[in-house]
């Protein structure tokens, strides 16, 4: 029937971990749900959609009994930490401020961004906001990816491309993306581009291997090379 499912949330509980780990009363789990959300939206706001633009793909939440643990996967760790740690402070305080709660912030860096879906979406995006062309974008970021280690990706972009009056879909596709194997390592996210013309929706899908493979970029790169040569 071509019913198609998140494949983040098919992996969670069985391959992949949750992005929010804690444990709640039945009467505290919908305060405590709400919190998260809020934590999401504030660091999203605060780090991604404003200068300096961190690139924080990820938010992780642990919460003790009296305090709430923030993991930040960013690439740009010095823009999070600041100049002797003064922003990461500030960011602290502020969430402290929206929850009522002890707060501490951990920040880890992503190796690679070139293997991350959501920091390839919001590249696109803001390539998009510039009026670059929209093919060009999606054919760089698919190789970059492939250069980077990955063994497929897949961009989907939507909406008014290009200034066009109508909608359309364009998609880009390198590699291959399984969609039924729990135990691929497939990386998904959906970002969304507002521009003068509409808002333009942008999927990635990023297939990186099977768990425990490890791809040197050094090997990946060569081997890309020689398939385009091919």
């Amino acid at each position: 029937m071509g019913q198609k499912c998140n494949p983040v949330g098919f992996r969670v509980g069985i391959t992949e971990g949750w992005k929010s780990r804690w444990y709640a009363s039945k009467a505290a789990y919908g305060t405590f749900l709400v919190e998260d959300e809020r934590i999401r939206r504030f660091i999203d706001e605060m780090l991604n959609n404003q200068p300096p633009h961190a690139g924080v793909s990820k938010v992780e939440i642990e919460r003790t009994r009296d305090e709430v643990r923030v993991i930040l996967h960013t690439a740009r760790p010095g823009m999070v930490i600041g100049a002797k740690g003064a922003e990461v402070d500030k960011l602290k305080e502020r969430l402290e401020d929206l929850i009522d709660r002890r707060v501490s912030v951990s920040i880890i860096e992503i190796k690679n961004p070139d293997l991350d879906a959501f920091l390839i979406g919001a590249s696109i995006g803001e390539q998009l906001k510039k009026r670059a062309s929209f093919r060009r974008v999606m054919k760089q970021k698919c190789e970059a990816a492939m250069v980077g280690g990955a063994k497929g990706v897949k961009i989907i972009c939507s909406g008014r491309l290009g200034g066009s009056e109508m909608a359309r879909v364009e998609k880009q596709l390198l590699g291959s993306i399984p969609l039924q194997t729990l135990q691929a390592d497939v990386d998904y996210a959906i970002t969304h581009s507002v521009t003068t013309y509409g808002v333009i929706g942008i999927k990635v899908w990023i297939y990186r291997g099977m768990y425990g493979e490890q791809i040197e970029p050094e090997r990946a790169e060569s081997r890309f090379r020689h398939r385009a040569r091919r």
